[in-house]
């Protein structure tokens, strides 16, 4: 008989054990395949979840920075119109002054009178004149200042209007000495046009208040009298 390994039934014996030998390895490599994309998907997986993580967290994170920042925004706010309006108030105890809202500023008229034919400031009226300064520094920096001069109808006529304007002058120079800017300051004179207490005169009951100076701040700055 010839050898087993030279027998049809060997030759065939051998085939399948090679073809399960091949199937074998074949399936350990596909499982192998198997095994290496699904580490590779979970760390992919793994690394678009932490970077959305980060993302989300960076987002949170910057709207609460805004959100910070705004209520801090707003509490400076509060606090700055709430220190203002003492300002105002002290200016109105302390000073007599008024304020009133005018197109687009304010009106402020403060105790600063001149004597009859007068365009010198005396010095306790120059302490209104400061403390108007100082409010004007802290809260309207970089508002335009018109210092508006007036005079009585008994001062020499062809003159009012010079008197009142050295008188508004006067003003704007002690303004700017105190840190006002002198290109945003104004002085006009307007003479005897806007009295207070018409046709009072000289040493007349309230001629004063005709003899005075007021204040226009024309642009609005950081905060607002209420």
């Amino acid at each position: 008989m010839p050898p087993c390994a030279e027998s049809r039934p060997c030759r065939a014996r051998r085939r399948r054990r090679q073809a399960n030998r091949a199937r074998i390895a074949l399936r350990g490599f596909l499982v192998g395949i198997i095994g290496v994309l699904a580490l590779t998907a979970c760390a992919t997986k793994g690394y678009v979840n932490k970077r959305v993580d980060a993302q989300a967290a960076a987002q949170t994170a910057a709207l609460d920075s805004e959100r910070t920042a705004r209520m801090q925004a707003d509490e400076a706010n509060k606090a700055a119109i709430a220190s203002l309006r003492s300002d105002l108030q002290n200016l109105r105890t302390e000073f007599g002054a008024k304020i009133t809202e005018v197109g687009g500023g304010y009106n402020f008229v403060a105790p600063v009178y001149f004597a009859h034919g007068s365009a010198t400031l005396r010095e306790e009226e120059g302490q209104s004149v400061d403390r108007f300064a100082s409010v004007v520094n802290r809260y309207y920096q970089g508002a335009i200042i018109t210092v508006r001069g007036h005079s009585d109808r008994s001062e020499e006529r062809g003159s009012r209007i010079v008197l009142s304007r050295r008188r508004a002058t006067a003003v704007r120079d002690r303004l700017v000495a105190h840190g006002l800017e002198t290109s945003l300051t104004r002085a006009v004179g307007v003479g005897s046009a806007e009295e207070i207490v018409p046709g009072a005169v000289r040493s007349q009951p309230d001629a004063l208040l005709n003899r005075r100076v007021n204040f226009v701040i024309e642009t609005r700055g950081t905060a607002e009298p209420r």
